[in-house]
């Protein structure tokens, strides 16, 4: 086997290598059934199990309420951002969002395909570089819900907070920082996020919901999208990505193991705190994000030169450190941390941080 690197991407990301050997040891012959997981019907008895272990340890992970549905659902976050409308945009047919990325304003652009969506606050004058802290009564108290991006996974900030929505429903997507740190599920109506940061392979995403607010799509949308079709099928109305979840289920079980939810949180924020001390105390690099909204899974950095960035991202790749060059709406350099990334890997960025800059002084 060739030499692995450590894989600063922002998705599809680093799995957890425990894992990936124990998938690779079952590739051909899972648990005495002859086959794959990738061979197995979704209705035979053996990925019964594994879907239904999956939904048993992410709930206790999360520690879910039991009035909330867990859907593993095909496709990714960019195709809840129109399920969400379409199941929950249904009374006043309003909607407030939060603006504060790139992906936060892609949700806002497609409700505005099915009802009234306002814009409640943003901060792209500022390219995103804080979370607004707004008011309850800013927000419309006939809206059908709230929508903000957890973590905003180009800029690097995050909700270091859940905002007061004046007992409005709010709805999350935390697709690059879910099982990072605990959160009040029951604070949220819904949660949703794209497997490939934190949880597993592409394909997959996950959706936690409040089971009131199941059933109450609009007419005549397709039966795919409406939350009541997987919620009533136990997601299993039609083939589901079942590599992705039974990948995402080890990675429930190996998340347990480490301590859960809780040893998880503390060890990302050391992490995070390793990287964001040393480039304050740097005299090349600056992180370009308020201190108290910045992401725990999404490090932005740059050096104030463009060509000196790309030329960090070619050196640290030579390095094994790959996948740090910035979103390309943005340039700049990137380390996405998630939980799978270890703490020597942040601490052989760090070293190799320290090396180009005394070089590039």
């Amino acid at each position: 086997m060739g030499k692995r690197v450590y894989n600063f991407s922002a998705g599809p990301s680093m799995l957890p290598v425990d894992v990936m050997k124990e998938a690779a040891d079952k590739m051909l012959d899972y648990e005495g059934a002859g086959m794959s997981v990738m061979e197995m019907s979704h209705r035979s008895g053996p990925f019964e199990k594994i879907i239904r272990d999956a939904e048993a340890n992410l709930r206790d992970l999360l520690e879910i309420p039991e009035d909330y549905d867990v859907l593993f659902v095909q496709g990714g976050a960019t195709l809840i951002f129109a399920m969400i409308p379409l199941n929950l945009m249904t009374n006043s047919a309003k909607a407030d969002y939060l603006v504060t990325g790139q992906w936060a304003e892609k949700a806002y652009q497609e409700a505005t395909k099915f009802g009234d969506a306002r814009i409640a606050a943003s901060s792209k004058e500022q390219k995103f570089s804080y979370i607004p802290k707004i008011p309850a009564s800013e927000f419309r108290s006939d809206a059908d819900y709230v929508h903000i991006t957890w973590n905003n996974t180009i800029y690097g900030s995050k909700f270091p907070f859940v905002p007061d929505v004046g007992g409005l429903t709010l709805v999350t997507d935390m697709s690059s920082s879910i099982l990072s740190e605990k959160v009040d599920v029951s604070k949220f109506g819904c949660i949703y996020a794209g497997a490939q940061k934190n949880i597993g392979p592409a394909g997959l995403s996950i959706i936690i919901i409040k089971k009131d607010l199941v059933g109450h799509a609009r007419e005549g949308i397709p039966t795919y999208l409406d939350f009541d079709t997987h919620a009533k099928n136990g997601s299993l109305y039609n083939t589901p990505p079942a590599w992705s979840i039974y990948i995402a289920g080890e990675v429930f079980k190996h998340l347990k193991k480490l301590g859960g939810i809780e040893q998880i949180e503390k060890i990302n924020k050391d992490k995070a705190a390793k990287l964001y001390g040393y480039i304050d105390s740097s005299s090349l690099y600056t992180a370009p994000v308020a201190v108290e909204d910045r992401s725990l899974m999404n490090v932005v950095f740059v050096t104030g030169s463009e060509d000196l960035d790309k030329q960090f991202v070619s050196e640290a790749k030579t390095e094994g450190l790959v996948q740090l060059n910035g979103h390309r709406s943005i340039g700049g350099m990137r380390a996405s941390i998630y939980n799978a990334m270890p703490v020597e890997g942040v601490e052989k960025l760090i070293d190799f941080m320290k090396g180009f800059e005394e070089r590039n002084k």
